[in-house]
């Protein structure tokens, strides 16, 4: 491929690339999904080696049950932080009794997954017609854009020149520098944060800076105190079963939407190859294991959808490569504590571009599929979809009691539900679901492991 296509068309084969490339790729995937992931143990009190490690190797378990087929980064889903806080409210020694019923809660994918093998998928897909992901896919990244604009807001200078460095880059660059500007964007945003550091201009914090200097340069990832061997009392266990499974329903509901992000921004049906089922079996099991050995719950990460997007880098194979450096970071706290010194507001300046990306690719997906928004039931679905979504996210979402037990719905979840149910009673819904479209990968592209 030569050096003008670089960053202008699809790659499906990055070994064309060349191994060097290939691995700064994967890192700038890594760097992408970072942040995120690691804010879910900041804020449950889970460790966050573990976290890493099971990003990591959940990543794995997802692209081997997928046939190695779908370019999909699995980290921690925010979905359960609700589960979290009614079952351990920040107590460690309530992890174990969380982590039981996170992956239970993974296992109710199963369920799903089972219902997408037996059925015609002609016949479920029906379900989930354009007019209904289109819309949910513009939710995910919408839902996402205040916490971008929030981390700006700690130094908007860092991140303007963060978002005008990737916006340069990815426009106006050449060859390699045109696909890797979210790395470029990081290292230019960092120098100048450094500068400002000397100036005198706080930009790192003592804690981050203490953090960096007291932790070990290798360390064992997993905290067994936190993970389901470290249950004692098994009336607590079930009581967090019951708490935490239904919340699956949700991340099912977000797992859809991301699927369909992932095959409209790279041309090729996923819902039809490996399909559905096996990208649910996936997540879900890769979220048991990774709450047995106490992480948090894995999901599919629009951050990396958006990574897809703008390098248009499609392999999955430099998907598996950013696993396994999360997996490495997660044997060496020394540098994860390196990382985490990135300046919040960069981190902001990346997360603009790539959460809108994920509404773009949303409106792409509803524009390409030529839904007719003059056609009142669509017009519908749309907008109820895109206000709940909303709506309910900016109030946490609806909480009911189950039992003992509350559960609480993400808007996300809600919109989800609601837009399945109007597409399903609403007349006039004449989506053909097309299997032919996952004929449409390139030649050349190794998708085993």
């Amino acid at each position: 491929m030569s050096k003008k296509q670089v960053g202008e068309v699809g790659i499906y084969n990055a070994t064309e690339l060349g191994v060097g490339k290939m691995l700064i790729l994967g890192c700038q995937h890594t760097f992408a999904m970072f942040g995120a992931t690691v804010l879910v143990p900041l804020l449950t009190g889970l460790d966050i080696a573990t976290t890493l490690l099971m990003a990591g190797l959940g990543t794995l378990l997802f692209h081997l049950l997928t046939k190695g087929k779908v370019p999909a980064f699995l980290g921690s889903s925010f979905a359960f932080l609700g589960g979290y806080a009614a079952v351990a409210n920040g107590n460690p020694e309530m992890f174990p009794y969380a982590s039981i019923g996170v992956a239970c809660a993974g296992l109710v994918y199963l369920v799903l997954a089972l219902l997408f093998k037996l059925c015609d998928v002609k016949k479920v897909m029906r379900y989930f017609p354009p007019v209904v992901t289109g819309p949910i896919i513009i939710a995910i990244g919408l839902i996402l854009a205040p916490s971008a604009i929030t981390n700006c807001a700690t130094n908007w200078w860092l991140a303007v020149i963060a978002f005008a460095t990737v916006v340069i880059f990815n426009i106006w660059g050449k060859g390699m520098a045109k696909i890797v500007p979210i790395l470029i964007g990081i290292f230019v945003s960092c120098v100048v944060a450094v500068i400002m550091q000397l100036c005198g201009v706080e930009v790192f914090t003592q804690d981050s800076l203490t953090a960096l200097r007291e932790a070990n340069l290798v360390g064992f990832p997993i905290k067994m105190s936190n993970s389901v061997f470290a249950i004692k009392d098994w009336t607590l266990a079930v009581n967090a079963i019951i708490a935490i499974m239904p919340i699956a329903l949700a991340s099912m509901m977000e797992h859809i939407g991301d699927i369909s992000a992932i095959s409209s921004t790279v041309g090729i049906n996923y819902i039809a190859s490996p399909g559905l089922h096996r990208t649910l079996m996936g997540d879900g099991l890769a979220t048991t294991l990774s709450a047995i050995f106490g992480g948090p719950a894995n999901t599919t990460y629009g951050e990396n959808t958006g990574v897809l997007a703008l390098t248009k880098v499609y392999d999955p194979k430099v998907i598996r490569i950013a696993a396994c450096f999360a997996i490495l970071l997660s044997f060496s706290p020394k540098i994860a504590a390196c990382i985490n010194l990135i300046p919040t507001a960069v981190i902001g300046g990346i997360s603009l571009i790539l959460y809108g990306m994920i509404s773009a690719i949303g409106t792409r997906n509803l524009v390409e599929n030529q839904v007719d928004l003059s056609k009142s039931r669509n017009v519908i679905i749309a907008a109820t979809i895109l206000v709940t979504a909303l709506g309910f996210n900016s109030i946490g979402g609806i909480t009911f009691l189950i039992g003992s037990a509350s559960v609480t719905l993400t808007g996300l979840a809600i919109a989800a539900i609601l837009g399945i149910v109007l597409n399903a009673v609403l007349p006039g819904n004449d989506y053909n679901f097309e299997t032919e479209d996952s004929s449409k990968t390139q030649t050349g592209v190794n998708f085993e492991l």
